[in-house]
């Protein structure tokens, strides 16, 4: 194949990143934005020794598969990768990513891997948005990066994202031109705004706005104060003071410009405390989802002692405790555990005790019966994954954010005495390629 040439092929097959798989004289191109099915006319961009990259030019014949974007700057924004899928295909290409990935790196055969669980409305389920802020050339630019880039695609409305979030941002924007206040530039690490976080509470109507700043205090804040006040369901305004250099979004130090350092609001009867800083599920129609299926795996009679790895703000171990003896909640995050610890008294939850420290190091000193492990997308240190095979519990319920890394962790267990019952794919990031799965192991 030759760069800059445009070529007529047809989509085979979706790639992890949600990108279509073409073949040319049995040469593999990848091209973002289609979908299996379709036709397409594609310029390509970069030719590799065993494979390409395609622009989409042209759609030739559509796929059944396809339907339209609901959002203009879909094919720009590096958020929703398929949002020109229609929504019974997007589930199945997530049970099927799942599915592969136990195939291919846990190297286990005939998984059962039961069909993603989706949502009624997929839409405007998100209830955390990060937004980075440039200036680019006297604009004040609020939105999200474009596809593997740091160029900022803004949006008037983002069809995941809350609805209010547009009103806020346009608020922030005319405020930091109107007062002439400095964006941070990232080269220079000089400037004094760098990022906007809204966090929403959906069964609360509460909102929060943090302003990631590059200093200790922002001018004109009073006035910011009273704009953003005037949105319906704006209860906290916070300042986050970052002054590292990198990219790492939010630092440790939180100043409250109005309301409190936090919002609340419920999984099922449940009510959490949620700050700037702690980790929060983003959709919480399917949170409860996912939450109600740990349960039902765990299956529990009410004897039970349960280890909670990488708890947070213990929203699973409060989950679980209405069903259980006794729960451990183990977090190296402090203010998450300060949060779980405050939870569970906001609940008059008390056979829920929550542990800060590494996981690998709690686990010898806790005698269960079932341990829970959601770990970040890298998923868990083999040390975590020893420790717990020594502890020898008769279930393990792995839910995870990222395939790849669960079956590699999966295979771990599966060579230490722990067969796979059940995987289960939940859809909690409807249009993107993202899929969150709940693993059942039982001791064998």
């Amino acid at each position: 194949m030759d760069k800059n040439q445009d070529y007529t092929l047809e989509v085979i097959d979706i790639n992890n990143d949600g990108a279509g798989v073409g073949k040319y004289n049995n040469f593999t191109v990848f091209i973002p934005n289609c979908v299996n099915g379709d036709v397409v006319d594609a310029k390509i961009i970069k030719v590799k020794k065993s494979y390409a990259i395609g622009k989409l030019i042209n759609i030739v014949t559509p796929s059944p598969l396809r339907t339209n974007e609901l959002c203009v700057q879909a094919s720009k924004c590096g958020g929703c990768q398929l949002q020109h899928i229609n929504y019974d295909a997007q589930l199945e290409f997530k049970q099927k990513r799942v599915r592969d990935c136990m195939e291919r790196i846990a190297k286990i055969k005939n998984i059962p891997v039961l069909p993603t669980i989706g949502m009624q409305n997929p839409s405007n389920y998100r209830n955390k948005a990060q937004y980075p802020i440039k200036n680019v050339d006297g604009v004040v630019q609020i939105g999200f990066f474009a596809k593997k880039s740091h160029r900022i695609v803004e949006s008037n409305e983002c069809i995941i994202q809350d609805a209010r979030n547009a009103k806020i941002v346009e608020v922030i924007r005319l405020f930091l031109l109107e007062q002439n206040i400095s964006i941070y530039d990232e080269m220079s690490h000089k400037g004094l705004v760098r990022h906007l976080l809204i966090k929403s509470s959906f069964h609360l109507n509460q909102i929060m706005v943090c302003l990631v700043i590059n200093g200790k205090k922002l001018p004109k804040s009073d006035l910011l104060v009273k704009q953003l006040c005037e949105i319906d369901g704006v209860c906290s305004i916070v300042i986050n003071n970052n002054t590292n250099k990198g990219n790492v979004v939010l630092g440790d130090k939180v100043c409250v410009l109005y309301g409190k350092d936090f919002i609340e609001d419920k999984i099922s009867e449940l009510v959490f405390k949620i700050s700037p800083l702690s980790f929060f599920q983003v959709n919480p129609t399917q949170t409860e989802i996912l939450y109600n299926k740990v349960l039902e795996f765990a299956n529990l009679a009410g004897d039970e002692i349960i280890l909670d790895l990488y708890c947070g703000i213990g929203t699973i171990s409060l989950f679980l405790a209405k069903a259980a003896k006794k729960v451990y909640g183990v977090e190296v995050v402090s203010m998450a555990i300060d949060n779980a610890i405050e939870n569970a008294q906001i609940n008059g939850i008390d056979n829920a005790e929550f542990i800060l420290g590494k996981a690998e190091d709690a686990v010898p000193d806790i005698k269960a019966d079932v341990v829970v492990v959601d770990p970040p997308r890298k998923g868990c240190d083999e040390s975590v994954l020893k420790s717990i095979v020594q502890l020898s519990p008769n279930k393990i319920i792995y839910v995870s954010c990222d395939p790849a890394t669960l079956a590699r962790d999966v295979a771990f267990l599966d060579k230490n005495g722990y067969n796979v019952d059940i995987v289960q794919p939940i859809d909690m990031f409807p249009h993107t390629t993202h899929v969150e799965t709940v693993v059942l192991l039982s001791r064998n």
